[in-house]
């Protein structure tokens, strides 16, 4: 199939996607599952191999997240039940004040994001995002994309986060990485600024289904105050905490290049599956303190049940995505690859937006973009090619890079599933948050990237 072809049929798929699923109210797993399949039709992926590619795309999202998902899901299902997210969101309140819980959660989810994919960070933070949004009366759906902005903002820019280190190496930059991450952090703030506003808009006018009236959030906080003696403020912190750390520690160390068993085991203890399981360690811990260690086994199973939309969903965007590649997507654009050239420092991110949007995983589109583009000092590179042969240009690519690999967040993004199920959003309810708010922070990075590149570049 040509190139013209193949892409009208990709936004023919995601115009039909987002139809069956906002207006045909039909399920978004046999939505996505059934447009990948009519989809690896139409662009002649061959018959046989067809249930091998949607097999790979449904396995792999489940082995990338889904034990993730699973795990981290059940460490804040514990500190709800425990009151330690009751804890935890007294704990920030106090630190930033109770006018400003949208803006503490932002920054909270910044943070966090800085070591852990936003997947995870999310899940682990959620429990904290409802019982502040209780405590302070402020709405549910702004606390949603303010956490879901402050995550995504450092998951696209600043290392160790894998997608930026992998864009990192294929720029040339990779002993440089101190400056990728300072020059990150300028760069996200533009759009964490427009991103809170946005939430502060945008959120009180959508209802999600944890959102109740004020009266009652006082009632169901004063309930939680009367049914728990708070527990221990680091016992509640250590489920979240401990994950973070073990992960932080791993990626640095492999940042930095060290060897050795000690820096295997400390690599194997950040793995995310290994480090979360730690969480529901210490968070079984908080189980026994606050004498709850009864109903640990019902928690875990409300638990599954939760996620188990979650993952389904999850894996059907991983057909999608699988679906996609397949077709030769990635093929077509590099071999047009000196066409698209002429747009300048906007090539890559054209690049990865076109990525992130077809086929939904910002470290895909972080990776295969870097890799289109080359390293900088390559006399035969893309980078050559349109002159950005500057150092500190090239850290900027790599940003603009980051800012393409977050326009846009939509149904074939995992990203957007966990952020819209456990914030209690429906899909459409989904495209009028996290979709915009990601194309907003994309073109605002960008136009960093833009700017800064006049002065520095």
């Amino acid at each position: 199939m040509s190139g013209v072809t193949l892409l009208l049929v990709l936004i023919a798929a995601i115009i039909v996607m987002i139809l069956a699923i906002t207006k045909l109210n039909i399920h978004p797993f046999l939505s996505i599952m059934g447009v990948s399949l009519i989809m690896a039709i139409i662009v002649g992926i061959p018959i046989t191999e067809i249930p091998k590619v949607i097999g790979e795309g449904f396995s792999g999202a489940f082995a990338s997240i889904g034990i993730v998902i699973i795990l981290g899901a059940l460490i804040g299902s514990i500190l709800e039940a425990t009151g330690g997210a009751v804890k935890l969101a007294d704990m920030v309140i106090n630190l930033v004040g109770e006018k400003r819980p949208t803006l503490a959660i932002m920054i909270m989810g910044w943070i966090v994001s800085i070591p852990v994919f936003c997947d995870s960070g999310f899940v682990i933070l959620n429990p904290i995002r409802k019982a502040m949004a209780r405590k302070t009366k402020t709405s549910s759906v702004s606390m949603t994309i303010a956490l879901s902005a402050g995550l995504y903002a450092t998951h696209v820019y600043v290392p160790p986060t894998p997608g930026p280190i992998a864009a990192a190496g294929n720029i040339g930059v990779e002993n440089n990485l101190l400056t990728v991450i300072l020059m990150g952090i300028i760069v996200s703030i533009p759009g964490l600024i427009l991103a809170y506003f946005f939430a502060k808009k945008v959120g009180p006018t959508i209802k999600s289904s944890d959102e109740i009236s004020d009266s009652e959030i006082f009632d169901d906080y004063k309930k939680i105050m009367k049914e728990h003696e708070l527990p221990n403020g680091f016992l509640s912190l250590a489920p979240i905490i401990v994950p973070i750390i073990l992960m932080a520690v791993a990626s640095i160390v492999q940042m930095v290049g060290m060897e050795g068993a000690i820096v295997n085991f400390l690599i194997f203890l950040g793995n995310p599956v290994i480090a979360l399981t730690a969480g529901v360690l210490f968070s079984v811990l908080l189980l026994l303190t606050t004498r709850n260690m009864d109903k640990f086994n019902r928690i875990t199973e409300d638990t599954l049940k939760v996620v188990g939309p979650i993952l389904f969903i999850t894996a059907a965007g991983g057909v999608l995505g699988k679906v996609i590649s397949s077709a030769g997507f990635v093929e077509y654009i590099e071999a047009n690859a000196t066409v698209l050239s002429k747009v300048g420092i906007f090539f890559p991110f054209v690049i990865s937006a076109i990525l992130k949007t077809a086929q939904g995983s910002s470290t895909v589109a972080l990776t295969t973009t870097s890799a289109i583009m080359g390293s900088y000092m390559s006399p035969d590179s893309m980078m050559t090619a349109l002159g950005l042969t500057n150092p500190m240009t090239a850290v900027l690519v790599v940003l603009a890079i980051g800012a393409g690999a977050m326009t846009v967040s939509h149904a074939n993004d995992s990203y957007f599933w966990v952020v819209t199920n456990m914030g209690g959003l429906k899909a459409e309810d989904g495209y009028k948050t996290q979709t915009p708010m990601t194309l907003i922070m994309g073109l605002a990075g960008m136009a960093t990237v833009f700017i800064l590149n006049i002065f520095l570049g």
